[in-house]
């Protein structure tokens, strides 16, 4: 598919039902909502975008912008041909509020942890640095970056996460994630604009995700009109993938009330 300004967006599409647009999170991809997704099929109809930065879709073009999803956005829905129910997961999610609130055909909102605490210009010198390690193929250091800085994951987590390896087989997501950051860097912390976001929405978050997350999804809650909120007991940021069946279960019986 063709946006509107020639980037390639592709998507994968499964199952059959009433429409649902699924969008991933920052270091994602078309692989993002599938466990979720196998769990929803027999339901919905699902539209599974890679957002643009994020292979196969086209690179689009710098310094991305939240309105150059919307229009992508916008796009997939004129494919779709008629309203959609519109699920974000973290970065995905903040995606997601910027489409309904400009206005696209959505029924229904469904956002698991919008990371909205991280926007604005102190994310600028973050994206400088991101570029650097990036491009000196620093793999480690940028990830240890992005988590301390972008989703201000608590020291103790950061200390396992360097324990670790890189997988030599993840995708290289730096450009998604660059595109993202340019983004984030251009955008707003205001919480209160997302109160003309009317349509229904549900809220989803893990028990023990890390501050300040808890309390920004409280503020969300608070300046959202129509909201209901749903939280994973024993759950983090990660849950969609952790515990896909449940996640699954509470945006179908959302959906199918709304």
């Amino acid at each position: 598919m063709e946006s509107f300004d020639g980037t390639a967006i592709s998507y994968r599409q499964l199952g059959s039902g009433p429409p649902v647009v699924l969008v991933h999170g920052s270091g994602g991809g078309l692989h993002s909502w599938q466990p979720v997704a196998e769990h929803l099929s027999a339901r919905f109809e699902l539209w599974m975008p890679a957002r643009r930065g994020y292979a196969p879709s086209g690179p689009g073009r710098s310094p991305k912008r939240f309105a150059d999803e919307v229009g992508d956005l916008e796009a997939l829905i004129a494919e779709v041909g008629r309203p959609v129910d519109l699920v974000g997961m973290s970065y995905g999610a903040t995606v997601a509020l910027h489409a309904v609130a400009s206005g696209l055909p959505v029924r229904s909102l469904v956002l698991w942890e919008p990371p909205l605490y991280a926007a604005g210009e102190e994310l600028t010198p973050v994206l400088d640095e991101f570029a650097e390690l990036s491009a000196n193929g620093d793999r480690r250091r940028a990830d240890r970056l992005l988590a301390e800085k972008v989703a201000r994951v608590p020291a103790a987590l950061l200390d396992l996460m360097d324990a670790g390896e890189p997988a030599d087989d993840e995708p290289d997501d730096a450009l998604g994630w660059h595109r993202d950051l340019e983004s984030l860097a251009a955008d707003s912390a205001d919480l209160g604009r997302w109160s003309t976001v009317t349509v229904p929405t549900l809220l989803m978050r893990g028990a023990d995700t890390w501050q300040p997350m808890p309390e920004t999804l409280d503020r969300l809650a608070n300046a959202l009109p129509h909201v209901a909120c749903t939280t994973f007991p024993g759950q983090m940021h990660f849950a969609p993938s952790v515990v896909p069946e449940a996640v699954a279960a509470e945006i179908t019986r959302f959906l199918s009330r709304s």
